[in-house]
């Protein structure tokens, strides 16, 4: 996979939560903190784990800290899988 989707990290978010906890993630919601969303740090850290391992990509964690958007977030990790294609 060479890109992570905004519906992607929906269903990685709902997975996380173990139900469909959580505010819909749309593109209206993608500049609202994941927290107001109802995902906490665990969630992320869930979510993390599985893109790193699905789709080969280490993420910086310091960088990861500071994603605290969906926005954020998939800019990261995109980020991320255009570098390692690039290489």
């Amino acid at each position: 996979m060479d890109r992570l989707h905004l519906t992607d990290l929906a269903a990685l978010l709902r997975a996380a939560a173990g139900s469909e906890e959580g505010a819909p993630l749309d593109e209206a919601a993608q500049d609202t903190l994941f927290l107001d969303l109802g995902y906490d740090s665990l969630a992320l850290l869930q979510v993390t784990g599985v893109v790193e391992r699905d789709y080969d990509v280490a993420l910086d964690e310091e960088a990861l800290d500071e994603a605290q958007t969906p926005r954020a977030y998939l800019d990261l990790v995109n980020g991320a899988l255009a570098a390692r294609s690039a290489a």
